[in-house]
């Protein structure tokens, strides 16, 4: 009798290791963000668009169960982006094969009109749950997508940072605003319910947002991000829950492999890789090169004019008080002022094209002008520089500036008034590096 309840129980946990093993199902997530338009290699051959194409097809190959994800800015960074108001950005992303794209706080930068058109334009689903109106419309038109993959359903749901309007112009925005990025996750991952096995918020949000999603939003696996243009080190955890993100430009595709357990709804293991795209060791992929030169050709005219020298590059703070000083020097300023999210770029030693002054000032940014007290000037403006509080000093700074006076990095105050505009600041510098010839 002893013998027959040892095998009763052999045979039961047999059942139970069979059946828990069958509940598991594998899935990889290849993800990028934050690709800007940077449609050829950077200067250390990182990046570019058909060298990302052939990494990401090199990742599918042999991949039974893949999901390609866009955690958003797919648009502006480079003269083809910012002269076609960035339609031929998702007309190239097209040939890459997105099963899901969210949107980011850059897709709003030719005003909310061009957003209808990108999802138009897009031969994969683009979800955003929080971009809505007063009707609570929203303006991609979903919230979220479910995928089959492996026998997993996923849900994948689109959310951009609530500060969204702090980082573009009222006039940008319309109608629209972002809701509450953790309150309106928690509304579609009810409304998903049981349909899904697995949830995945695809959010172009800050890493507060991103780990409050994990804190707070235990429904949600997995967390794709964008908006930081730096990778994650590592996927950050929570109760087995997780968030990756790679660098931007289009210099790193990441790669997610995952075992989920259908039963219990959440992840068993998961393994983490952010793959270089190195342009010098990578064949690029040639219908989307054909595209990418396509759209090269049609801007080459007007931006591939030398306009300058450099004798050594230019980049970070140094990079930011030579163009303050062109700003202010070319509309007779006293200061000028850029915040530094502004700058997109470095200046290369050697011959400057005006491509350069486009890729590092692609926004179409005009230069604005106030006159004010020395009294009025916020420190960030005169940087330890000696000022009279009585005499009035000329201040140049851009619209955006204008439009978002006390917003992160800006100026830190509310109320000052520029009356008189100027050139679009990208003219401007390339005026002003023209007129100087050669940059020490």
């Amino acid at each position: 009798m002893q013998k027959i309840w040892r095998l009763l129980l052999f045979v039961c946990l047999c059942a139970g290791f069979s059946a828990a093993q069958g509940s598991l199902r594998s899935l990889t997530i290849l993800h990028v963000n934050d690709l800007h338009a940077r449609l050829e290699p950077d200067a250390d051959h990182q990046g570019g668009f058909a060298y990302l194409a052939t990494a990401i097809r090199r990742e599918e190959t042999g991949c039974r169960a893949c999901l390609l994800l866009n955690a958003g800015d797919l648009v502006q960074g480079t003269p083809v982006s910012t002269i076609f108001r960035g339609l031929p950005l998702y007309k190239i992303g097209n040939l890459f094969g997105f099963d899901v794209s969210t949107l980011g706080n850059h897709e709003f930068d030719y005003g909310w009109e061009m957003v209808p058109r990108f999802v138009a334009a897009a031969r994969f689903p683009v979800v955003s749950a929080n971009v809505a109106d007063a009707s609570g419309r929203l303006i991609a038109g979903r919230a979220y997508t479910i995928l089959a993959v492996n026998g997993i359903r996923v849900a994948v749901i689109g959310l951009v940072m609530q500060d969204l309007a702090g980082f573009e112009t009222p006039d940008r925005m319309g109608p629209w605003r972002a809701l509450p990025v953790v309150e309106t996750l928690q509304r579609y991952v009810a409304e998903v319910g049981q349909r899904a096995d697995l949830i995945v918020a695809l959010a172009h949000i800050s890493d507060p947002e991103a780990e409050e999603i994990l804190r707070r939003v235990p429904e949600v696996a997995v967390v794709v991000s964008g908006h930081n243009h730096k990778g994650l080190t590592d996927a950050q955890v929570i109760d087995r829950r997780v968030h990756v993100r790679v660098e931007g430009y289009g210099r790193e595709l990441g790669r997610l492999d995952l075992r989920v357990d259908l039963a219990r709804h959440q992840l068993d293991s998961w393994n983490w890789r952010r793959i270089p795209v190195d342009a010098a060791k990578l064949a690029p992929a040639q219908d989307v090169a054909s595209l990418v030169a396509h759209w090269e050709d049609r801007v080459a005219r007007r931006v591939d004019v030398p306009i300058g020298e450099a004798t050594r590059e230019i980049a970070g703070p140094e990079l930011r008080a030579l163009l303050e000083r062109a700003m202010a020097e070319e509309v007779g300023a006293d200061f000028g002022f850029l915040n530094a999210g502004g700058i997109r770029d470095k200046l290369p030693r050697g011959t400057l094209l005006a491509r350069h002054i486009w890729n590092i000032m692609p926004f179409d940014n005009r230069v604005m002008i106030g006159r004010f007290c020395g009294a009025q000037l916020p420190e960030v403006v005169t940087r330890g520089r000696q000022v009279d509080p009585r005499h009035t000093y000329t201040l140049a700074v851009t619209d955006f500036t204008v439009a978002n006076q006390a917003g992160k990095g800006q100026l830190g105050t509310r109320g000052l008034e520029f009356p008189r505009a100027g050139p679009l600041l990208r003219d401007a510098l390339i005026d002003w590096i023209r007129q100087k010839r050669v940059l020490p």
